[in-house]
Order: structure tokens, then sequence, then C-alpha cells
């Protein structure tokens, strides 16, 4: 038996086919595969797989891109960083997902899943493939325009290390230690910025994980961040936030 991992993250990518490894031997990873123009070639030129593993948004446009192009194509266990709501909606369609960062004991039961039902195709229907795309096609905030005395400038979201609360407004931090203020709240932020890159650690910090260089341990539950660039202010992850804050470094 064997499988392809389409995922653009390759630690992502690497660890979640360590834990296939583990949890399911029996299954054999013929590719890793990064985009939807790799995943797209691999399958015009190979047998198709047993399962599949797949990423919803890929850099360079959504994995069901890849699915439309196959004539007919094996189970599909789905990778998502969106949120509980939307996923409820992907499990009352009767397909499998993981929701990132993945857990193992969830991957340990979608396997389960595809083991009792892989001679039965019948809950990957066109019609659950279309409300499936409808629900997960989001597009994430690529850039932030931003004035700069008489002039406005366009930042790529990979330039920014963190946005920082401060006296009501908005500050953009990029890696190069430039601060810009902007015209969002941290509410809006964290729903416009793409979740793997981007987590909210309290109410006036959302970082991303590049500018991440240290943790450690704080009291009352809480992790002490260092950033980079530094930020004179102590960085602290709220104790609400810090299980998924874990989860999400580790993905």
């Amino acid at each position: 038996m064997n499988a392809v991992i389409i995922e653009d993250e390759e630690f992502a990518s690497k660890r979640l086919a360590r834990l296939i490894g583990e949890l399911a031997p029996e299954i054999e990873i013929s590719a890793q595969l990064s985009s939807v123009e790799s995943g797209s070639a691999w399958f015009s030129q190979n047998t198709p797989p047993d399962l599949i593993f797949l990423d919803i948004q890929l850099n360079d446009g959504y994995g069901f891109d890849i699915l439309d192009n196959l004539e007919d194509h094996p189970p599909v266990i789905f990778t998502t960083a969106y949120n509980e709501y939307a996923v409820r909606g992907f499990k009352y369609n009767g397909l499998d997902y993981l929701l990132k960062p993945i857990v193992k004991a969830d991957l340990r039961t979608a396997l389960d899943k595809f083991r009792k039902t892989s001679t039965n195709n019948e809950g990957f229907s066109e019609l659950k493939f279309e409300r499936m795309k409808q629900l997960f096609q989001k597009e994430y905030k690529h850039r932030f325009m931003v004035k700069v005395g008489n002039q406005f400038r366009s930042f790529d979201v990979d330039d920014i290390a963190y946005f920082k609360s401060n006296e009501g407004l908005i500050y953009l931090h990029t890696h190069t230690a430039q601060s810009y203020p902007i015209e969002y709240s941290i509410d809006q932020l964290e729903n416009i910025l793409n979740p793997i890159h981007f987590f909210r650690i309290n109410r006036k910090f959302m970082v991303s994980v590049k500018a991440v260089i240290e943790i450690h341990t704080y009291f009352n539950s809480r992790l002490l961040l260092k950033l980079k660039p530094r930020e004179e202010t102590q960085v602290i992850v709220s104790r609400e936030r810090t299980t998924n804050f874990k989860r999400w470094l580790d993905m």
C-alpha cells in the first residue's frame, strides 16, 4: 500500500511522513510533493497511489486543483489549518481531515478510518468536493500597504516579523527592525493572515514563526518569548493560548 503527501511546508511534510511510518508501517510514501504544479506533474507520470494526504492551500493554488485534473482519484485525507467551525462543515461531508498542527491521535483515527473504508470510495463524490472548495478556498493577505512620510510602501507578509498593539495603534514590525502603523486591529489580522505562519499570542501581539527565536517558561503556566528583531517589552504567551502555541510551533 502506498501514499503521496502533498504539503508545501517541508517540516510539516517530513513530520507527517514520520508519523505515518510510526502508525502505519505498511504504507509506503511514494512521493512528497509541495505544489499544485509538482503534484499535477507527478500524477500525469505515475500510477495513482492508494491514499493521498493533501494540503488544502498550497503556495501556488489549492489542493483541489490537483484533483480537478484527475479522471479518478483514491481516497484523500485533507490537512488544513482552518478553524473548528469550518472543520465541522468538512466533517459533515464525510471526508477525513487532519487539523494542523497535526496530532498523532488524530492521524491514527484517520488511518483507521481509511483502512475500514479503503474499498468504498462513495464518500468522495464530486458534489462533496465542490462543497469543500466553497468552504475552504479562502485567500489570505499577501501584502500590506503602509504610509512612510509622503509616500507609500508595500511589504510582503514574508517581510513581517510581528504585529504589536501600542497605545491604540497597530504597528507592523519587519524582520529588518522597521516599524510602521497600519489601519488594522489584532482581531482583523487574525482573520486575514495565514494561521500556519502567524499566531496571536495575546491581546497585543501576533507573531510570525520566523520571529520566535527563544521560548522560556514563565509563571502562571505562561511562556516568555524572545523575538527577532528584539522587542523591548516582555512578550508573553497568555495562559489560554499556550497549548495551541506549542502545537503551532510543533506542526
